[in-house]
């Protein structure tokens, strides 16, 4: 048997998921929460690091273990890339490099301000405004959208052969998905282009504007204060100025969710409420023209091979007791495994699969233990794409 400390990951041409990892650009993982999502974006990219590859690992909202199983305190807005120590002590040998990033939402939208706006005057205008502020941080959707920006970026700088993003989970599936186009929209509504119309001078000057707009405007200065209206007339004076860029922007990031170098793949658990919700999200896929590449249904239970005809001397060979007692622990034990078995694959049939168009899907068995270090993170890994070690 090689010894862990020599083994080397190997991709077998065969595998659905190795082919993804060779070919692909970015990997996004979707899934709802508590299926092993952030774990199998995690091990993915280390497996594709083993192979030689050099990864980014992108979360949103990262589980501490996951930081823990890399050997990192926690995860940083920074790219950190994770020691090959930590690898070399874990008896992991990888070739490539496995770099992991947590999302800074509010980072990236001034990055995009600070890139599109017309000159350094608008730029401070936007960054310094407390609506903004605001906006870049709370406003709905901005997290997922900028995702898929910071996504973008990434994948523009080129520094990286595979990038593996752990999505949010697929209780905001539209908010992912369409995230482009409704931040154009909240920023091109016909209230916004009141507003930009109201404002033409940048602040707020009622005299200029007819009685109705008047009246709207004195009814909520009164319950927000004056205050609040400059910095909303500076916002949408500022965002107005940024918004040519901005729409441009948020296109080229809609259409690269589908272009052929972005594959999904759809993680679940055998548990109906799961199978349910990657159901509503594959098809939220369908409908918005994006592929489903794969589906991983993690802590699968599989059958156990069959008991051997003669238990008692099986038990004696291997050292345990053959005592009436112990054989029949051992047969309920069985039995029981067997039911779970049975119960995972009833579950699993609820998977609706396009006839047309199947999607694989890729059983990944329950391990004993979670996953809490590199070992089992590259063990989750090998599971996940079918390993040879040489």
């Amino acid at each position: 048997m090689t010894s862990p400390k020599s083994r080397k990951l190997t991709i077998p041409p065969q595998s659905h998921l190795a082919k993804l990892l060779d070919t692909k650009q970015v990997l996004l993982c979707v899934g709802c929460g508590g299926v092993g999502k952030t774990t199998t974006s995690a091990a993915l990219a280390l497996a594709a690091a083993r192979a030689g590859k050099r990864v980014l690992c992108l979360t949103i909202d990262p589980a501490k273990r996951l930081a823990n199983s890399l050997g990192l305190e926690h995860m940083t807005r920074e790219e950190t890339l994770v020691s090959p120590e930590i690898f070399a002590r874990a008896g992991v040998p990888v070739d490539g490099s496995l770099t992991v990033m947590m999302l800074d939402t509010k980072r990236t939208f001034d990055e995009i301000v600070i890139r599109h706006a017309s000159s350094q005057k608008a730029r401070e205008a936007i960054l310094n405004n407390k609506i903004y502020q605001y906006v870049s941080t709370s406003l709905a959707g901005t997290q997922e959208y900028m995702a898929m920006e910071k996504l973008q970026a990434l994948r523009e700088a080129g520094t990286y052969d595979l990038i593996v993003l752990d999505t949010p989970p697929t209780a905001n599936a539209l908010d992912f998905l369409d995230a482009p186009e409704r931040m154009v929209e909240a920023i091109d509504s016909p209230a916004m282009r009141w507003f930009v119309q109201a404002f033409t001078g940048k602040s707020v000057s009622l005299g200029l504007l007819g009685k109705g707009s008047q009246l709207v405007l004195k009814a909520v200065g009164k319950i927000t204060g004056a205050a609040f209206l400059d910095q909303l007339a500076g916002f949408i004076a500022a965002m107005n100025d940024l918004f040519g860029g901005f729409t441009e922007r948020a296109k080229r990031v809609s259409e690269a969710l589908r272009g052929p170098d972005v594959a999904f793949v759809l993680v679940t658990s055998p548990e109906p409420m799961a199978i349910e919700e990657i159901n509503f999200f594959a098809d939220r896929l369908r409908e918005f023209a994006m592929p489903r590449d794969v589906y991983v249904v993690n802590r699968m239970h599989m059958p156990p091979a069959p008991l051997p005809g003669d238990l008692a001397g099986e038990l004696v060979g291997c050292g345990l007791p053959a005592d009436p007692a112990f054989q029949h622990a051992v047969q309920a034990a069985h039995h029981e495994a067997t039911l779970l078995a049975q119960r995972d694959a009833s579950h699993l049939e609820r998977l609706r699969i396009d006839a047309r168009d199947p999607t694989p899907v890729l059983r990944v068995p329950a391990f004993e233990n979670d996953v809490h270090d590199v070992g089992a993170l590259a063990r989750v890994g090998e599971a996940l794409i079918g390993h040879v070690a040489a």
